[in-house]
């Protein structure tokens, strides 16, 4: 018994011991932690161990608000894109790895991105880990000598591929040989940046505007400037810090997206106009051209196309050329002229003026009608015909009698219509763009000379920007109420609505409507009998007026600006459009040149809302040939055939995908052969089919127009690099 007495007591000092070692282990352990955290030393090592673990207050950079079509097409998006480096100082990346597997992702990199040789991308692997390996040897070198003195870091991060890449891409590229791996091993460092995409190209581009390649300095012009507050969103705070050997990022203060905007613009219009101004620049070798369309009841501009001549035959958008073409009208004012008059009570569309020959002087200075060089007299011409037949001498006439003794007058008119008011549009412009600059009697700045009302009638001595003509014909469509154009329409802030933008009214009444009726039964005889014959539609009645000035350069003239502006259909007006080309070659016409590019607008987005019946599409004595149907899924179009009638032979093989041929009398589906990793066919296809195959196959996809697709920039049967964009045209 004793025995095991003095055994358990050993024990128990053992035991002791040991308690009371580990007892003094805490205790320092305790005291030392206490130093680290309270004294000035502990704060030195926590900074030591924060800059080797933490890299503090780095910016998130938000996504930046989208901007879209009335009908949520994406005009503008933010589209995340990643810049691709490599980190040869990460704690996993070991040479022989490399050296095995450069070969493969070598070829790899050059198979997908076509930047660099094979070759090329084996230098910067190899060299990049050479020098990695000369930096440590020479910090070792200095660290031996006891020098302090920094090495510089190159390869800590490498630029792997020249280009930012898109997410697609990314994807793809970490399936690569040695790529595949944790990034600790491979040490791949894929950076996100923030870009701006134009869906649809550059339809509406300067509209929509731009942005910095700095995207953190925001909107450069247009819209993207305009509401650049609004978009660009918060930046947030991340802390990039080391976790187990690896950098993670942890979010301090997350980042604000910024707000979506939707715009009053109608894709499919704004591409029918963007085409039918510029295939008539190209016609008349112009300088530049401009073409806006806006909803006659709510003032939303829905398409609006400013181009510029780059070199023959090529044209782009440029200046906001519906704002700041600040010429002298011509005469498209001379509507101005006569409803002021007819406000005043001064004149009747059934007063008569003599215009003889086309020639009349007032006060020394020669007023000409367009026909005086043929020599003919035409007599005399009433209010009304005047106005169709564009005469200078008629609108002169018409201005003394109402306004020769009291100037004034005349311009308190055209303030009190509302075509002077100072108006804030959503394109930012400078200086005087967009802004009316009319004469006054008054002005010093600008003396009134004893010829200036005269000149002012028919459109000179004045400029008004073709946004207040727009404005204002739109006010006569409208039953004299003016609306401010404007193409922001609603803010949305993650997916939530939280303001609309009203139309606002610039003047609820611009005339009686006694003189509005009576100015718009003229407008009706400019297309019926007068200068804009041209214009006339065989579906829809036109009103509208035309415009040919001289453009004042340099103390003279040099050129002309040719324009039209109206308003359609005009029994009930739902548009009201304003075209205008400036130095156009050859002859100048208001009617035959921007007149035209009018008529294409108006009857284009017309038939555009015109919906026929299937019966009306089934083959009669009325239709010469079959309908064209669309190229794509043949369930599909199995069921648009049975709808007009028809019941075709099925595809020589079992397929999903037809090309439809038709001859005078039925329909020939074929089978659409697709091929992987090669571009498929889509020509003759639909948007929506067409998109499908196209991102399916890993292309992305840029569309302008629409109907069907009528050429690809990919051929059909091109190896496929995915990731890369493929542009579409539709007609």
């Amino acid at each position: 018994m004793p025995k095991n007495i003095d055994k358990k007591k050993k024990i128990l000092t053992r035991y002791a011991l040991v308690v009371a070692v580990m007892l003094v282990v805490a205790v320092f352990i305790v005291a030392w932690a206490a130093k680290i955290v309270f004294t000035p030393e502990g704060k030195k090592w926590r900074e030591v161990g924060e800059k080797e673990t933490v890299i503090r207050d780095r910016v998130i950079l938000p996504n930046r608000g989208n901007i879209f079509t009335h009908d949520g097409k994406l005009l503008a998006s933010s589209e995340p894109l990643y810049g691709i480096y490599i980190d040869f100082w990460a704690d996993g990346l070991k040479k022989d790895t490399l050296v095995k597997y450069t070969e493969a992702l070598s070829k790899g990199l050059d198979d997908m991105f076509r930047d660099r040789t094979a070759g090329q991308y084996r230098s910067i692997l190899l060299n990049g880990y050479k020098q990695k390996e000369n930096e440590a040897q020479q910090i070792a070198a200095n660290k031996a000598k006891g020098i302090d003195k920094k090495v510089k870091i190159r390869t800590r991060y490498v630029r792997l591929v020249k280009r930012d890449i898109s997410y697609v891409e990314l994807k793809e590229i970490r399936k690569l040989p040695f790529l595949n791996q944790r990034s600790n091993r491979s040490g791949m460092i894929a950076e996100e940046k923030n870009s701006r995409k134009k869906p649809f190209g550059s339809l509406a581009t300067r509209t929509v505007g731009s942005i910095y390649k700095d995207m953190s300095m925001g909107g450069a012009s247009g819209l993207e400037l305009k509401f650049d507050s609004l978009l660009r969103g918060v930046p947030g705070v991340k802390n990039r810090q080391k976790i187990q050997g690896k950098w993670m990022d942890v979010v301090e203060i997350p980042a604000e997206d910024g707000y979506d905007i939707v715009t009053t613009l109608d894709a499919d219009i704004q591409d029918i106009s963007e085409r039918a101004l510029r295939n008539k620049l190209i016609e008349i070798d112009a300088e530049s051209g401009c073409a806006v369309i806006m909803e006659v009841k709510t003032g939303e501009i829905k398409g609006i196309v400013n181009l510029d001549r780059i070199r023959t035959g090529v044209y782009a958008e440029g200046n906001p050329n519906v704002f700041s073409y600040m010429n002298e009208p011509g005469s498209t004012f001379k509507t101005v002229t006569v409803l002021a008059a007819l406000e005043e009570g001064a004149i009747a569309p059934t007063d008569s003026f003599h215009v003889g020959n086309g020639l009349y002087t007032h006060n020394r200075r020669v007023v000409r009608d367009h026909y005086w060089t043929r020599g003919e007299d035409r007599g005399y011409l009433t209010v009304k015909e005047g106005m169709e037949v564009s005469s200078n001498v008629v609108m002169t006439k018409i201005a003394l009698k109402a306004y020769q003794d009291h100037p004034e007058k005349f311009t308190e008119r055209i303030d009190k219509m509302g075509l002077t008011k100072s108006l804030k549009w959503d394109v930012p412009l400078k200086g005087i763009e967009g802004t009316s600059q009319i004469r006054h009697p008054n002005d010093k700045a600008n003396p009134w000379s004893k010829t200036t009302l005269a000149w002012m009638s028919f459109g000179y001595e004045t400029q008004v920007p073709p946004i207040y003509l727009l404005m204002f014909y739109n006010a006569l469509a409208n039953k004299g109420k003016m609306l401010k154009p404007f193409i922001a329409k609603e803010l949305y802030k993650d997916g939530r609505l939280t303001k609309t933008f009203d139309p606002e009214v610039v003047n609820p009444s611009i005339a009686s409507k006694k003189s509005i009726d009576m100015v718009h039964d003229m407008l009706l005889g400019v297309i019926e009998r007068g200068t804009a014959k041209v214009v006339k539609s065989d579906y829809f009645p036109i009103a509208g007026k035309t415009g040919t000035a001289q453009i004042a350069s340099g103390g003279g003239y040099s050129g002309h600006f040719v324009s039209f502006c109206g308003y359609f259909p005009a029994d009930e007006p739902k548009y009201t459009c304003f075209v205008g080309i400036r130095k156009p070659k050859g002859i100048p016409s208001g009617g035959g040149m921007a007149g035209m590019v009018f008529k294409n607008i108006a009857e284009q987005t017309y038939v555009r809302n015109t919906r026929l019946t299937t019966k009306d599409c089934r083959l009669d004595s009325t239709l010469i040939k079959l309908p064209t149907i669309k190229n794509g899924l043949w369930a599909k179009n199995q069921l648009v055939l049975k709808e007009l009638g028809y019941a075709p032979k099925a595809p020589d093989k079992k397929t999903e995908w037809v090309q439809i041929k038709n001859d005078s009398t039925s329909y020939h589906p074929q089978t659409l052969e697709l091929i992987d990793n090669l571009v498929p066919n889509v020509k003759g296809m639909g948007a929506r089919d067409a998109l499908y195959l196209l991102e399916k196959s890993g292309l992305r996809v840029n569309m302008t127009g629409a109907g069907r697709v009528v050429s690809q920039s990919f051929g059909p049967g091109k190896k496929i690099v995915r990731g890369t964009t493929i542009g579409l045209v539709l007609q």
